[in-house]
């Protein structure tokens, strides 16, 4: 009788180890995917925003070289025209590379990066971050990341909190928003148990929208 509980034990704990593999492939799987679908977007971006204003101001420029001498007011006007384009194709730019490498967060931390997020998306946010030790690149850009798609879902007119603390081994960090997070949830949750964390997400009354998470600081 023992042998066969033992044989029952064992069969149990493969199927177990066959069903931990199966969803470890299913969460790469969908990184992949998540990411291909993040290209996508940043290549779209590139061709429809940043792309368009560049040849605008090719135009424009060849417009003025041709009325410098001959219509002065025209060309001024030209200048103009071009000025402002040339200060919406480096905010489209800015705001790729916020999505692919927020530059505040490897020159300034977590919380300028958090800060500069909310801004960028024009939403108010309340930001409170307690760093007892550095945190490392690959755990603060998860968090960023998971703000950054909570702030891109989130009801411009309410709040976004964010709560972020650090001890000597976990990160632990809560999101609260109005919104729905819909299909991102999958993708957040995989990040975050790609560094062997943890993500639950939680609804409250008034359609308030709660992430809480954690990753240990180290492998």
């Amino acid at each position: 009788m023992a042998l066969r509980e033992r044989e029952a034990d064992a069969v149990g704990e493969l199927d177990e180890l066959r069903r931990q593999v199966d969803e470890l492939r299913a969460s790469r799987r969908r990184l992949a995917v998540a990411d291909d679908a993040e290209r996508r977007i940043v290549e779209r971006a590139l061709h429809d925003e940043v792309q368009q204003h560049l040849v605008g101001l090719a135009a424009g420029l060849q417009l003025a070289a041709v009325s410098m001498d001959a219509d002065p007011t025209t060309t001024k006007h030209l200048l103009a025209e071009m000025g402002s384009a040339v200060q919406q194709a480096l905010e489209d730019a800015r705001r790729l590379a916020h999505r692919l490498s927020p530059p505040l967060l490897e020159a300034g931390g977590l919380l300028p990066a958090l800060r500069s997020a909310a801004v960028n998306a024009d939403v108010p946010a309340r930001i409170n971050v307690e760093a007892g030790r550095p945190i490392p690149p690959e755990v603060a850009s998860t968090v960023y990341f998971c703000f950054l798609r909570v702030l891109e879902h989130a009801n411009a007119d309410a709040p976004v909190t964010i709560v972020v603390r650090v001890d000597e081994r976990t990160l632990g960090f809560e999101i609260v928003a109005d919104g729905d997070l819909g299909a991102e949830r999958l993708g957040l949750l995989d990040r975050v148990e790609a560094l062997g964390g943890r993500l639950s997400f939680g609804s409250e009354p008034g359609h308030r929208t709660g992430l809480v998470g954690s990753m240990p600081l180290s492998g």
